[in-house]
C-alpha cells in the first residue's frame, strides 16, 4: 500500500462517490481542457492535458472530484488537475486548489495522508561508465543504508524532544546532529522547514508511529533511484542545476513523512468530521472534509501539517547523507553528491498569486503537484533565482524522469504549480494481477536496471505498465508553459519496498 493514499479494492473506483454529474469537458487548446462551473461550483475546472492523457483520466473519478473541489467555499481561480492526475482521497492526486483566507477553508484530503511527499535529488561528478562495474554492489549497499517497506525500521532512535525539534526545524535537525550541510539546506524548498509547525497538535499516536521512521524510504511508489542524465535540452539552465553532461549520475530519493504525517491526517479527518456533523452528511463527497479558515481545527490541523512536513523534510535530508556516504564508501573521499533541490508534493501553502488582477494571499492545496516558481521570484534559492525553481518528476519505475524549470506561464495559469510524476492509470490491486514480479524484474534487467526490493508484492505494484507515459505528461507540462523541459535522466538502478 502507498503512504500517499489509503488503497481503494478493485477497478470499478468510480462506484464510490455521490458528488455531482460530471458536467462535459470543453477542449480549449492543444493540452488545455476545461469544465465550465455549473450546479453548486464555484469556479470552473480547468485540465492540463492532451488527447491521449485525457482519455485516460476519464476512465476514473479524477474529474467529478475536481468538480466538487470546484464547490468548496472560498475556492479562488480554478479546480486544477495536472497531466499525471488519477483518482485520490478528496481530492485527485495531481490536483491543486487555492483558498482565500478569509472565507475559505483547509481541507486534509487536498494534501494528503503522506503529508510532504516529495523527491530529493543529488547531482555528482561519477559517469555511468564509473559505476555500471560496481552497480549491483552499489545498489546493495543503498539497500543496507535506506531502510525501505513498511516494516522496516530506522537506525535513528527519537526521543519525545527529538520529534518535538524535527516538527519545529525540519532538515535544520539533521544539520545540528551531523547529517548533511548548510548548503543542503540553501537547496531545498522553504529551506528545509516551514516556520508555523505546532508540535502540540501532534497526538501521541502520531508520534509513536514516526519513532522510528526518520530515515526510512517505506513501501508503495517511494524509492531511492541510481539514474544517468540521457539528454540536456536547456544546458544554461541544467548547468546552474549542476547538471552538465550526459552519462553524469544523479540520485532521486521520493518519500515524505511516512506513517507520522498518515496518522496526523487520519486525527485531524476524524476530528473534523466529529466535530462536523452536518458537515460531513452534506458533502457530496465526505473524503473532502474541511474546516474553515480561522477555526480552531483549522488551527490545530496547520500547526500538525507544517510538523509533518518538516518531519518529511528531515526524513528526506538524512536519506540524502546516507546516500552521500554510501558514494563515498565505494567511490573514494573524491566523489562530490550536491544536493540540487527537494521539492514538496502534498502540501498547503500560503502564497501571493493574482486573482482577478489583483495580487493577493492564498492557501494553495497542492496534492500530486510541484511548485514551480519562476526567475526572480523570492522563494526560488539564490543559486537559482536567475532560472526559475527546480521541478523535479520522477518517472514510473524502470522509466525516465526529468527536471523541468519553473515558469511565470504556472504563476499565471496554475498558481505556480505544474505535475510531479507519471500518475497511475489503474489499481495496485490489478498491477498485481497484471504484472507478476518476475516478469517485471525481468523486463528491468533487460532494460539494464538493477533493483533491490522489501517485496515481490512491491514490484508488481509499482511495474512501469501500471502508470501513464511520463514523457507524455512532461510534453504537457511543457507545452502548456506550466513548467519547460531541462533534463531526462535514465534509471540504473533503484531500491524500493
Amino acid at each position: 500500500m502507498s503512504n500517499e493514499e489509503p488503497e481503494f479494492q478493485g477497478d470499478e473506483l468510480r462506484t464510490r462517490y455521490s458528488g455531482m454529474p460530471l458536467p462535459r469537458v470543453e477542449k480549449e487548446g492543444k493540452n488545455l481542457f476545461t469544465v465550465k462551473a455549473t450546479g453548486k461550483m464555484l469556479v470552473p475546472v480547468k485540465i492540463f492535458s492532451n488527447d491521449t492523457l485525457i482519455k485516460q483520466l476519464l476512465t476514473d473519478d479524477s474529474l467529478r472530484q475536481a468538480c466538487n473541489v470546484a464547490a468548496l467555499p472560498g475556492i479562488v481561480g480554478a479546480s486544477i488537475v495536472m497531466p499525471d492526475a488519477h483518482q485520490g482521497y478528496g481530492f485527485c492526486i495531481g490536483g491543486v486548489a487555492a483558498f482565500d483566507p478569509d472565507c475559505g477553508i483547509i481541507s486534509p484530503g487536498g494534501i494528503g495522508f503522506d503529508i510532504n511527499c516529495g523527491v530529493r535529488m543529488l547531482a555528482t561528478n561519477l559517469t555511468r561508465e564509473d559505476i555500471l562495474p560496481r552497480i549491483k554492489e552499489l545498489v546493495g549497499m543503498l539497500y543496507q543504508a535506506c531502510p525501505v517497506g513498511t516494516g522496516e525500521e530506522s537506525r535513528v532512535r527519537l526521543t519525545d524532544e527529538d520529534i518535538n525539534s524535527i516538527a519545529v526545524n525540519g532538515a535544520k535537525w539533521a544539520v545540528e546532529k551531523g547529517y548533511g550541510s548548510e548548503d543542503d539546506l540553501e537547496h531545498c524548498e522553504a529551506l528545509g522547514c516551514l516556520p508555523e509547525a505546532d508540535p502540540a497538535m501532534i497526538t501521541q499516536r502520531a508520534r509513536t508511529r514516526g519513532r522510528g521512521q526518520i530515515g526510512t524510504v517505506g513501501a508503495g511508489n517511494h524509492f531511492v533511484e541510481v539514474q544517468t542524465v540521457d539528454e540536456i535540452y536547456r544546458p544554461d539552465v541544467a548547468s546552474a542545476f549542476g547538471i552538465t553532461r550526459p552519462g553524469q549520475v544523479v540520485i532521486m530519493i521520493h518519500c515524505g513523512s511516512r506513517g507520522f504525517g498518515h496518522q496526523i491526517c487520519t486525527d485531524y479527518i476524524r476530528s473534523m468530521e466529529e466535530a462536523q456533523p452536518e458537515l460531513t452528511r452534506n458533502l457530496a463527497d465526505h473524503n473532502l472534509i474541511h474546516a474553515p479558515l480561522g477555526h480552531e481545527l483549522a488551527t490545530k490541523y496547520w500547526g500538525a501539517m507544517n510538523a509533518a512536513a518538516n518531519f518529511a523534510f528531515c526524513n528526506r535530508h538524512i536519506l540524502a547523507h546516507n546516500v552521500r556516504d554510501v558514494f563515498r564508501k565505494l567511490f573514494g573521499d573524491h566523489v562530490t553528491v550536491k544536493t540540487v533541490y527537494d521539492v514538496c508534493h502534498n502540501i498547503a501553502k500560503r502564497e501571493t498569486h493574482t486573482v482577478e488582477g489583483a495580487q493577493k494571499m492564498v492557501l494553495v492545496h497542492r496534492k500530486g503537484a510541484t511548485r514551480a516558481f519562476p526567475p526572480g521570484h523570492a522563494e526560488v534559492p539564490l543559486a537559482y533565482r536567475a532560472v526559475g525553481q527546480p521541478v523535479i518528476i520522477p518517472g514510473s519505475m524502470g522509466t525516465a524522469s526529468y527536471v523541468l524549470v519553473g515558469t511565470e506561464t504556472a504563476m499565471r495559469e496554475s498558481f505556480g504549480s505544474t505535475a510531479h510524476g507519471a500518475g497511475r492509470t489503474m489499481s495496485r490491486l490489478r498491477a498485481k494481477r497484471d504484472y507478476p514480479a518476475d516478469v517485471v524484474k525481468a523486463d528491468l534487467d533487460r532494460k539494464g536496471v538493477t533493483i533491490k526490493a522489501a517485496s515481490l508484492k512491491g514490484i508488481s505494484e509499482e511495474a512501469p505498465g501500471a502508470y501513464k507515459d511520463v514523457d507524455e505528461v512532461i510534453n504537457v507540462s511543457d507545452d502548456a508553459g506550466i513548467a519547460k523541459r531541462v533534463a531526462r535522466m535514465v534509471p540504473i538502478g533503484v531500491i524500493k519496498g
